[in-house]
């Protein structure tokens, strides 16, 4: 079993010889393909298949846009390590989540002490809620922001302080230093933010630090970094480097498109990250996720490929509705938030009954839709069902028509 240390002495494994450990069971899963793999499990399951169909994240039904997931899949080289991880499944993760640590610590540079593998970026937030947290400590974040962070600082017992954004719905930074005074905990930044879409301006970001007391540490969530293009935008990787109390959470969800493969990592100073350790998931990774973000980081082909396609299919999305008189909050994600000048939940059912799922109902935006980025073609189906659905009069009239179940309220959900 892994120590808490999370760290290793073993050489590192180059690909090839990844490849050669992994590879005999590759041609097994290859054959496998996504129509292969789905009648398997309708024998398995049966009848009971035909109820998952309804479910709402069954793609054959929907075209999803809700959870700002990267609809062109992984890397080719993460697929083909996928496939070589088959022949190793039955093994625990250990070794391949120490090699995934050791990679990523010189990818950053630092030391493989300062960096965490997660079972996606969700785990360190829980990690960094139970290390800072507790009775008499304060959680600041923006309204709104991912809440994941919300429900595992309530279990601590903390104290929940919820900053509304600006006008233009960035982060109030000011307030939410002068939030930070009372009673230090931690301070949640979600940057680039979900669900907004906004950055804060790598400086802004620095002088805010140096506003929120010694005794807090903030806690920088960069799962939507590699889509930002803002020149002002920025890491703090380097407030780590320089020794600030700045917890780093990245993820392989989003640019990688390993969603579903649940891996994510935090890098912070070693001393806060030995306090977080304690509060992880024992061997909370798996062999495939692992597999598959070792290569990932070596195809930097693919990201920026993956970039240039965010890039333009956020412009189409933006110009279509700024020419249909739907105003966007200008957005540095890899999804859209567009105001359709109505309630959101009615809107947001006109849109699953044409077979569309956008984002659910969010704090503080009562009349704005969040719109994940799908390829070219998807986009051009929800821009057509776009203008059915605000054409129509009932569903943005028909408000108290719906059933509460419409709106629902989490204690958290991702995306």
């Amino acid at each position: 079993m892994r120590s808490q240390s999370h760290t290793s002495s073993r050489p590192s494994l180059s690909r090839r010889q990844f490849a050669r450990l992994l590879g005999a069971g590759a041609a097994c899963l290859t054959a496998l393909t996504a129509q292969g793999m789905e009648e398997q499990l309708a024998r398995r399951m049966g009848a009971s298949v035909e109820s998952a169909k309804l479910l709402p994240k069954d793609p054959a039904n929907l075209i999803l846009l809700n959870s700002n997931e990267n609809a062109y899949g992984p890397s080719p080289a993460a697929l083909e390590a996928l496939a070589e991880a088959h022949s190793v499944v039955m093994r625990y993760p250990d070794y391949w989540a120490d090699q995934l640590q050791e990679k990523l610590a010189a990818f950053h540079g630092f030391d493989p002490a300062e960096v965490v593998v997660t079972c996606g970026s969700t785990e360190l937030l829980k990690m960094a809620a139970q290390a800072f947290l507790g009775p008499g400590r304060r959680l600041v974040l923006a309204e709104p922001t991912f809440e994941a962070i919300v429900y595992y600082g309530r279990q601590t017992g903390a104290e929940i302080a919820k900053v509304p954004v600006t006008a233009d719905h960035r982060h109030d930074l000011a307030a939410m230093a002068e939030a930070a005074r009372a009673r230090p905990g931690l301070v949640y930044v979600c940057n680039p933010n979900n669900p907004t879409g906004t950055l804060v301006a790598k400086q802004a970001l620095e002088e805010f630090l140096a506003r929120v007391p010694r005794e807090s540490v903030v806690l920088v969530d960069e799962a939507y970094f590699h889509y930002a293009d803002d020149p002002a935008y920025g890491s703090l990787l380097d407030a780590v480097h320089a020794g600030s109390n700045v917890v780093i959470a990245r993820t392989f969800s989003k640019i990688y498109a390993l969603a579903g493969l649940r891996l994510g990592y935090g890098v912070a100073r070693e001393e806060l990250m030995q306090q977080m350790r304690v509060q992880q998931v024992i061997e909370s990774w798996n062999v495939a996720g692992c597999a598959a973000a070792l290569a990932s980081l070596d195809d930097d082909g693919w990201v920026a490929q993956n970039r240039e396609r965010n890039r333009s299919t956020r412009a189409f999305l933006s110009e279509a509705m700024e020419h249909r008189g739907h105003a966007c909050i200008p957005s540095q994600t890899n999804f859209v938030c567009v105001h359709v000048g109505a309630p959101v939940p009615p809107v947001i059912e006109a849109f699953r009954q044409h077979g569309i799922s956008v984002g659910r109902p969010f704090a503080g935006l009562p009349e704005h839709i969040r719109v994940s980025l799908g390829t070219a073609e998807e986009m051009e189906k929800f821009v057509a069902a776009f203008d059915r659905v605000m054409a129509a009069p009932k569903p943005l009239s028909a408000v108290n028509s719906l059933p509460a179940a419409a709106t629902p309220t989490p204690l958290w959900a991702p995306n």
